[in-house]
């Protein structure tokens, strides 16, 4: 019988049982602004195809939404650590290589999100245009972009500490890490 482990470090017998421990109240923006592009495209479908008189703002809006579903997203995969990886390098070296690896590439990624989203703000305190159709100014989306980026980056720090703090992760031992199933 195979046992799965909740974050809690709990073992249940059912391995259909899935633990929702690290679902965050902060990862309900993300589902509502997904909600919220899948209404506004079926509207733009349901305008365009069946009433042949097309909302003018649904595309410009569903491309906002779905800029915001990304980058929202990208901040919770950087605090449920399940970005993609390449796992091959890591399967060849060393455990202290490994290690020492997760660490470097925990830096590098915290420094790329810090930078990114300062650009990020710079775009936006730049941006003196309008949405075309709607009267709210394009410097919004770039805040909102720069402020996922500035939670990745706080993210990424609390992730590199706690890489510091175990002494591991899924990919320097992915032996421990694989009984506990997907970590999504």
């Amino acid at each position: 019988m195979r046992q799965d482990s909740d974050d809690a470090g709990t073992m249940s017998d059912n391995p259909g049982d899935e633990s929702l421990a690290d679902v965050s109240k902060v990862d309900g923006i993300v589902l509502v602004v997904f909600w919220a592009l899948a209404f506004v495209v079926f509207l733009q479908f349901f305008t365009r195809y069946v009433l042949n008189n097309s909302f003018g703002w649904t595309e410009e809006i569903a491309r906002f939404l779905l800029i915001g579903v990304t980058f929202i997203g990208a901040a919770m995969a950087v605090r449920k650590e399940s970005h993609i990886a390449v796992e091959l390098v890591y399967r060849y070296l060393p455990r202290r290589l490994r290690y020492a690896l997760q660490l470097f590439v925990d830096v590098i990624a915290i420094l790329f999100y810090a930078v990114t989203g300062w650009l990020c703000g710079r775009m936006a305190l730049n941006t003196q245009q309008m949405m075309v159709s709607i009267d709210v100014p394009k410097s919004v989306v770039y805040w909102i972009v720069a402020a996922c980026f500035a939670a990745m980056t706080l993210y990424g720090v609390i992730v590199l500490v706690r890489h510091l703090k175990t002494g591991t992760s899924r990919l320097v031992d992915p032996e421990r890490f694989s009984a506990m199933g997907p970590t999504l």
